[in-house]
């Protein structure tokens, strides 16, 4: 990781929210727990992108799960990187996959997954899947629990 800031950039700080997700710059300090086995989740149940043709506003629940390996990130800097989505225009796939690569390239965690939750567009909810593998042996995986989109009632 020697191409990443050693030192968070927006921990304590005052950050604007970036530009892009491009130009966002996400922290990565020490795990703190090196050597155990353990899982780590985000969840981001206000998410919201730019449908890539008409502009109008996409919206979804994230749940973003990680077993660390090296490092973690640092969770001030993932707000801010996962708030730079609100003027971008990119199709659900694009978003949710491109996500959880950013973080497993950068963070190089033992493994990862992301689920997005999309809401309905046009009247069909689309629901996004990655992970960056096999989840390790004996990790605790608890399910991410978000229900499929019902409508009302």
């Amino acid at each position: 990781m020697t191409d990443l800031p050693t030192t968070p950039i927006h921990l304590g700080q005052t950050s604007a929210l970036p530009a892009s997700p491009q130009d966002a710059v996400l922290d990565y300090v020490p795990n703190p727990r090196p050597g155990r086995p353990y899982l780590v989740r985000f969840t981001a149940p206000e998410f919201t992108s730019l449908c890539p043709v008409t502009g109008q506003p996409d919206f979804a629940h994230l749940v973003i799960d990680y077993a660390p390996g090296d490092t973690i990130v640092e969770s001030k800097s993932l707000k801010l990187f996962l708030g730079a989505f609100r003027n971008h225009a990119g199709f659900h796939e694009d978003c949710t996959v491109g996500i959880g690569e950013r973080l497993f390239a950068e963070m190089r965690p033992v493994w990862l997954r992301i689920g997005g939750y999309w809401y309905p567009r046009g009247g069909i909810p689309i629901d996004v899947f990655w992970q960056s593998g096999e989840p390790p042996a004996g990790m605790w995986l608890p399910p991410q629990d978000v229900p499929g989109y019902r409508g009302r009632g």
